[in-house]
């Protein structure tokens, strides 16, 4: 049975508690945080989409997980202290207040992460997002901090792993704080992988943890699971968190094979927040959530973090939670190329971690020089004599996401009359006729010998079936055909007839690609197979090489994340074509998940082609285009030498022209945008 359904777990009483006196740290972490979010789920339709949970609080036993007796029984008190108690209970701890209520909130906002689970891990949602207050993932054994008084993603994972027996949970932090509570709790456990991004300016942004840096990797059986990504410098775009997560997070997780994904869903990292001060547009969230969706079988848990201001906030809430329902991520904004200090951070992390994972073995070692380290800082007194004139001027402005419109059809299927349509999708047979100049271009190009109908008809379908695709009034296509080659060279000389189309075409195996297909602009050819190409100097046809060619599951997903995402992040095509090869080798879960990871472009716009002995792939290739979660891969081995050496080279090549290809940082004069 196919899991449905995104829970939405929120309760207004965890707005019931704010500041009782005057602490400029403390001032941002306001009730409106929640209502704003929420407000705005339902204004777009999205909470009504939503499966609502009730929320429960977290029993002692849930919190004594990650917690200590003695702090518990501490905070246990707070509800009876006078306002003068609670100050000073407050001063034994780090940027946090305490206020009579927070403690029934904090086990309100413990136990909306559990119900979570428990709605995901029951298979009662496929997943969902908990709107919780306070926050969580700086609170440790012993102590609440940075606004956070119990650690509701570290109880949420042992309570997974203690209840359900996961095996293992992967924690995304995308919060711009580090978690340190969260790396302190998993850092020796070999079952949970950490990762955070964070602002970390070289120690000088808060927590101010040398632990926080690219080389705390973990301790004991826990050394490798613990990824940490400082960001040395303020203004990240999306082109630096879509690197990231394509050169980093991605080909670990995948060599991880989580069970369940819990995501430290912190929107204090989205443009036109005063403790970010990043430049990342709400949008970017949804991108993050879908390429997270095909891990742990679609299992996945956000819970809210930080996020202070209240416009892309709100946003960004919805972005993510508009993914976890399956709607077509949008485009993506304001992609540059990756800045000095993103790709120095990057290559730093890969190299800490080339150690203990098979896909980074190949990482380049740690930069001979980081440029940042040379900057001179602003002092204190500097950055706190600005004029609230030069505060005023700095506000980041950006557009409101685009609004997303799902197809009312999502998956349309051309198809010979004896293979039958799986349920979810549409045979789709054009009712009108194909233009006669369209109809003549056809047959000059491929039937210049005989008038073969049934080829012409299926060939009239197919581009039919793209134009309705172009209007959004279809979202994906898969199509089997009598020759693949001569369906795709039809697809593309139809499309990029029309201006300011682009198509990236991405063919899976052996077959001869002609080169006339890949044109400057219009349309970028990747094909992964095992035949080595002619060295090219277009960069819009690239072959990449692999020994075994697509039945290789660790070369091919190191083709995938290293090369694939970030050259479609980058080229924003208005229509993918995924063409399955005949005898393509690749396997059933690995052409699921790609499936998958290609829906991240053109929002959702795919046509599949498959030769028609393919027939048994049908089912699995529609669930996919559905939007389906799909099974883990096999375990990961280390990819072949050769392998890695020929993707090396091919990266090293195209780089220049393709940026988000860089995973190292230039050594000398480059400048930097930010």
């Amino acid at each position: 049975m196919t899991m449905t359904g995104t829970a939405l777990i929120y309760d207004e009483e965890m707005t019931k508690y704010k500041l009782l006196w005057v602490d400029p740290a403390c001032k941002i972490e306001v009730p409106e945080r929640l209502t704003v979010s929420h407000e705005a789920l339902v204004k777009n339709g999205l909470a009504d989409r939503c499966v609502s949970i009730p929320v429960r609080e977290a029993t002692d036993a849930d919190i004594l997980l990650v917690h200590s007796e003695e702090y518990l029984e501490a905070v246990k008190k707070t509800p009876y202290m006078t306002l003068e108690d609670l100050k000073e209970f407050t001063l034994q701890y780090g940027d946090v207040y305490f206020h009579p209520n927070i403690y029934h909130c904090a086990k309100l906002a413990a136990g909306a992460a559990l119900q979570l689970v428990d709605g995901v891990m029951t298979g009662k949602v496929r997943n969902g997002m908990a709107l919780v207050r306070p926050p969580g993932h700086h609170s440790m054994r012993s102590a609440a901090n940075g606004f956070c008084v119990f650690n509701n993603v570290a109880i949420a994972a042992r309570y997974a792993k203690q209840k359900y027996g996961v095996q293992r949970v992967l924690i995304v932090d995308w919060d711009i704080h580090h978690g340190q509570g969260v790396q302190y709790c998993f850092e020796d456990d070999p079952s949970v992988l950490y990762f955070s991004w964070h602002r970390y300016e070289h120690q000088k942004f808060w927590p101010q943890l040398r632990e926080s840096d690219y080389d705390s990797v973990g301790k004991e059986k826990g050394i490798g699971f613990n990824i940490n990504v400082p960001w040395n410098k303020v203004g990240m775009e999306n082109g630096d968190y879509l690197s990231v997560f394509c050169h980093i997070l991605l080909p670990v997780a995948y060599e991880f094979r989580p069970d369940l994904v819990l995501v430290c869903a912190g929107f204090d990292s989205a443009i036109g927040d005063p403790e970010g001060e990043m430049c990342a547009t709400p949008d970017v969230f949804a991108h993050l959530t879908h390429l997270l969706m095909n891990l742990a079988g679609g299992k996945l848990c956000a819970v809210l973090e930080g996020g202070y201001n209240l416009t892309s906030l709100a946003q960004s809430v919805c972005q993510t939670v508009q993914t976890l329902l399956g709607d077509p991520v949008p485009r993506p904004t304001n992609l540059n190329s990756p800045c000095i200090s993103a790709l120095e951070s990057l290559q730093c992390v890969r190299s800490a971690h080339k150690a203990y994972w098979s896909c980074l073995k190949h990482a380049a070692d740690l930069p001979t020089s980081i440029s940042t380290k040379c900057i001179k800082l602003a002092t204190e007194e500097e950055k706190t004599g600005k004029g609230e004139e030069e505060k005023g001027a700095e506000e980041k402005v950006w557009p409101e996401p685009p609004k997303r419109v799902t197809p009312p059809v999502r998956c349309a299927l051309v198809l010979p009359d004896d293979v039958a349509c799986p349920d979810g999708c549409e045979r789709f047979s054009s009712s009108e006729d194909l233009d006669p100049l369209s109809a003549s271009k056809l047959r000059e190009s491929f039937f210049k010998d005989g008038n073969d109908s049934a080829a012409l008809t299926t060939l009239s379908n197919l581009i039919a079936l793209t134009e309705k695709m172009e209007k959004n009034e279809i979202c994906s296509g898969l199509a089997l055909v009598c020759d693949v080659t001569m369906a795709m060279t039809s697809v593309v000389q139809h499309v990029t007839a029309f201006p300011s189309k682009r198509i990236l075409v991405v063919c899976v195996g052996e077959g001869n690609v002609p080169s006339h297909i890949a044109k400057d602009r219009e349309t970028l050819v990747v094909q992964i197979g095992s035949v080595e190409a002619e060295e090219q100097s277009c960069k819009y046809y690239i072959p990449v090489c692999l020994k075994k060619g697509c039945s290789d599951s660790s070369g091919f997903m190191q083709a995938v994340f290293g090369f694939l995402l970030p050259l479609g992040y980058e080229y924003d095509p208005s229509l993918v074509v995924l063409v399955r090869m005949p005898d393509s080798g690749v396997c059933d879960s690995m052409w699921q998940h790609l499936i998958g990871l290609l829906q991240s472009f053109a929002l959702g716009h795919t046509l599949v082609l498959m030769q028609e002995e393919d027939k048994p792939c049908v089912g699995l290739t529609a669930s996919s285009l559905l939007g389906h979660p799909v099974s883990s891969l096999e375990q990961l081995q280390s990819p072949l030498t050769e392998d890695v050496e020929a993707i090396e080279r091919l990266r090293h090549r195209l780089q220049a022209d393709w940026k988000l290809l860089q995973t190292t940082a230039p050594e000398t004069g480059r400048s930097d945008k930010h």
